[in-house]
């Protein structure tokens, strides 16, 4: 791909992560806020709605971040790869608690979901652009 095409496809692929961050960050504090408590671990020391508010809360940050300030894709970026691993315990809790939610209600479903966060994080890191070094164009 030449590079206008590149950074065509990494503006799109981060936009729409951006978009799609801030709508799960609003389903956290709305229609989903129940089966996202569900998903917090019993080990977890905070209350399970405190978690999903806050998780809620910078996700939507993050996504309108990634959306709205280009200039900072960057940074958000590695922000967002960040937060995909530090959420990715809970995934692992589900997991092994065999907690469904979302669709995900069989054992089979859950360990495949393991597998798509480090997708995440990878979509997070090229879309910012946060891995290319500071001079370098796409």
């Amino acid at each position: 791909m030449k590079g206008g095409a590149v950074s065509a496809l990494r503006t799109v692929a981060r936009v729409v992560l951006g978009l799609a961050m801030a709508g799960a960050g609003t389903a956290h504090l709305t229609v989903a806020r129940e089966e996202f408590q569900a998903q917090v671990p019993d080990w977890f020391p905070l209350d399970d709605d405190l978690v999903v508010v806050g998780s809620g809360v910078v996700e939507i940050a993050l996504g309108a971040s990634f959306v709205a300030l280009p200039r900072r894709k960057r940074l958000v970026g590695g922000l967002l790869a960040a937060f995909f691993v530090a959420i990715f315990p809970g995934n692992v809790a589900q997991y092994l608690d065999g907690t469904d939610a979302f669709g995900l209600t069989t054992d089979r479903a859950r360990f495949v979901r393991l597998f798509f966060q480090p997708v995440l994080v990878a979509w997070a890191l090229w879309a910012g652009g946060t891995l290319r070094k500071p001079d370098e164009r796409d």
